[in-house]
């Protein structure tokens, strides 16, 4: 017992092994003919008042806890031999059918107790009777002989299903009836077939494993027989067309026919994901079983796995196939028997591809063709995320490749060239071309993304809000931040003027006081202060240059979407040009810590970023300022700041960073507007 295992994820497996057990006693008893025979696994529940106590689904009655488990069959019976076997461990009496002699074992792994009654014909014909229990401590107790009995077969019950078991275990009748019939389908399907399998509950529940057979609409089966490495391998390969529990393709190992282990092989072989198509467009899950004498004989004892090395390293002696091995001559075959409807898969997989390159991915377009000579297989019906990372990955892979090829190429140009180098050399720089080009096409999809999330940014929703300046502060550059923290592709300030990229020092949304370039006690707030700055409710400041003087000063304000409070004390126009007459009085310094001298010659261009709600044109008319030619802003200038003004709509700037873009867009294939 000790040495015997019994995994949670495996908490029904002494139950199919006593299910298995009746199906053999069945075939000892009638042979070919042994569709007369009968298999009942009944479910044991706690009585009414003890329930499951986990969530049910809406509307249903939680299911009451399971006990334990009866299989009763007419097979053979419990005849001296067997049960002699039965008292003999590792016993070898049904080694011929793949049998351990272990699986009484793991009843008691999972069960307190378990209780046999049994009939069984002695060698003058005349029926015989036997009782007996099983349990750790007491092992084998021999009852009474069974009165009444009229016929041959056994009821195997095994009760006391233990805590640790039970909650891992399926808890429905069909669920349980699918757990059985997947590990018993061999059965069903060897020529002769299965005796009739019924699953049942206390309640009254019961599921017929043939109609699961016929309910899995499998029309079609395949076998095969591969050798790997000298070893014979069976495959039997199932198209269930039904909607099954489990629609991801799926190989299952066996041993002795029995299922031991079940895997997803889902992207294992190009095109083969979830369900296929066949020739007449009727979609199907594949299922495949493999056997071989060579799996019964290195499957152990708990029959839970096999005792082989998942690969076997190529300089070592041993020639017997790995389960790595084994599982490429599976796949490759799988590859051969499912031909065309991986193709149709393959082709749809593309397409998914492409489509998504060409709306949400444009930088993989100069890399596609390298991609696809990847071998590639996507899933028509994976997520743009999931792709995302794919693509990402096989970019990478590229880029490695082609870093490690410009290391050889550029070793050898020195010196005596080898013969082809021009060639090599041609096809390296084509392919840093590519990624170059990406690298574009990576960059101008970001800059249409950015516009977008703006346009969504300065719309109401459906309650009539517009989004506070705090959220196009951010998108514009992250608040409470120094330029020295974030990196270059954080700020989106080429929205309002492609020269604000290019700055000496930046600081968004932190107080005069606490920024080392002023000398400023002021506790004001602006956006973003450098030689160039930003914010909502205080201006952005910037300089041209990083030699002074000073050839300009950029002041950017910022109001919320449709904001009609440009009142005195909040005039967006008064903010700008006091910030201007605050830089030219000499309290701020370069980012290199020189001071900026006072001076009235460098031109101020003041930027007010607002709707042109009432309050805002009053503002604008007070300021002399004239409307632009598409009535979305005004413009003018100051003559007593020297300052530039120009007022602009969220609508007007979003429309000329578009424009300035249209040309980038267009060539991407992407939306301008």
């Amino acid at each position: 017992m000790q040495n015997t295992t019994l995994p949670k994820t495996h908490a029904l497996l002494p139950l199919l092994e006593a299910v298995v057990n009746g199906i053999q006693a069945i075939d000892a008893r009638y042979g070919d003919d042994v569709e007369r025979g009968s298999l009942r696994v009944r479910i044991r529940r706690e009585p009414q008042d003890a329930l499951d106590l986990s969530p049910a689904a809406p509307g249903r009655v939680p299911l009451k806890p399971i006990i334990g488990f009866s299989v009763e069959d007419n097979g053979v019976g419990f005849t001296p031999d067997n049960m002699a076997s039965f008292e003999t461990l590792d016993s070898d009496f049904k080694a011929g059918l793949g049998c351990r002699g272990v699986g009484r074992l793991l009843w008691l792994k999972a069960f307190d107790r378990v209780e046999v009654r049994s009939a069984y014909c002695d060698d003058d014909g005349s029926l015989q009777g036997r009782q007996f229990k099983f349990s750790v401590t007491r092992e084998v107790e021999q009852d009474a002989a069974p009165e009444g009995i009229t016929d041959a077969g056994s009821v195997v019950s095994l009760t006391g299903f233990k805590q640790t078991y039970q909650q891992s275990a399926a808890k429905t009748v069909e669920a349980i009836a699918r757990e059985v019939f997947e590990h018993c389908i061999w059965y069903f399907l060897r020529p002769g077939g299965a005796p009739d399998v019924i699953v049942s509950d206390d309640d009254g529940d019961s599921i017929s494993l043939r109609e699961l057979l016929d309910d899995s609409g499998y029309s079609e089966t395949t076998r095969a027989t591969i050798d790997i490495k000298g070893e014979k391998f069976d495959l039997l390969g199932l198209r269930l067309k039904s909607s099954v529990r489990n629609s991801s393709p799926r190989l299952h190992w066996c041993a002795a026919n029995r299922v031991v282990k079940d895997e997803s092989i889902a992207g294992k072989v190009p095109g083969l994901y979830g369900r296929l198509r066949d020739e007449a467009s009727t979609e199907f899950t594949y299922v495949c079983y493999l056997s071989s004498k060579f799996l019964d004989d290195h499957v152990r004892s708990d029959r839970t796995d096999f005792d082989l090395p998942e690969r076997v390293p190529g300089e070592t002696l041993i020639d017997e196939p790995s389960l790595d091995d084994i599982r490429k001559g599976v796949f490759a075959e799988i590859a051969r028997s499912l031909a065309e409807p991986l193709a149709s898969a393959q082709q749809a997989g593309r397409e998914r591809m492409h489509q998504y390159i060409s709306t949400k991915a444009p930088k993989y377009r100069p890399l596609i063709n390298r991609i696809e000579s990847l071998g590639l297989a996507i899933d028509p019906s994976i997520k743009d995320q999931d792709l995302e990372l794919e693509l990402h990955r096989c970019s990478q892979k590229i880029e490695a490749d082609v870093l490690a090829e410009g290391q050889a190429v550029f070793a050898e140009s020195d010196g005596d060239r080898p013969e082809g180098y021009e060639e090599r050399l041609a096809k390296y720089l084509e392919t840093v071309k590519e990624f170059n080009q990406s690298d574009l096409a990576n960059y101008v999809f970001r800059r249409r993304t950015t516009l977008d999330i703006l346009d969504k940014l300065i719309q109401a929703d459906d309650d009539g809000k517009y989004a506070r300046e705090e959220s196009i502060h951010e998108l514009l550059f992250p608040m409470r931040k120094e330029s020295a923290e974030v990196g270059a592709d954080a700020s989106n300030l080429w929205i309002l003027d492609e020269r604000l990229v290019f700055h000496d020092f930046l600081a968004s949304d932190k107080p005069f006081k606490t920024i080392s370039i002023t000398d400023d006690d002021s506790m004001k707030r602006p956006d973003v202060l450098t030689t160039r700055v930003i914010e909502p409710d205080s201006p952005v400041l910037t300089a041209e240059g990083k030699k002074l003087p000073l050839q300009s000063i950029v002041v950017v304000e910022l109001k919320r979407p449709m904001r009609d409070d440009a009142a005195e004390g909040k005039n967006p126009i008064e903010q700008c040009l006091d910030y201007v007459a605050r830089v030219r009085a000499g309290v701020a310094k370069t980012a290199t810590g020189r001071p900026i001298p006072s001076a009235d010659d460098p031109p101020a261009f003041c930027y007010i970023i607002a709707d042109l709600t009432p309050t805002m044109v009053s503002r604008c008319k007070l300021s002399g300022l004239t409307m632009t030619h598409d009535g979305m802003g005004y413009f003018g200038f100051i003559e007593p700041y020297k300052a530039y003004i120009e007022v602009m709509s969220f609508d007007r700037l979003v429309n000329a960073a578009t424009e300035r873009n249209r040309a980038f867009f267009d060539k991407l294939g992407l939306p301008s507007s």
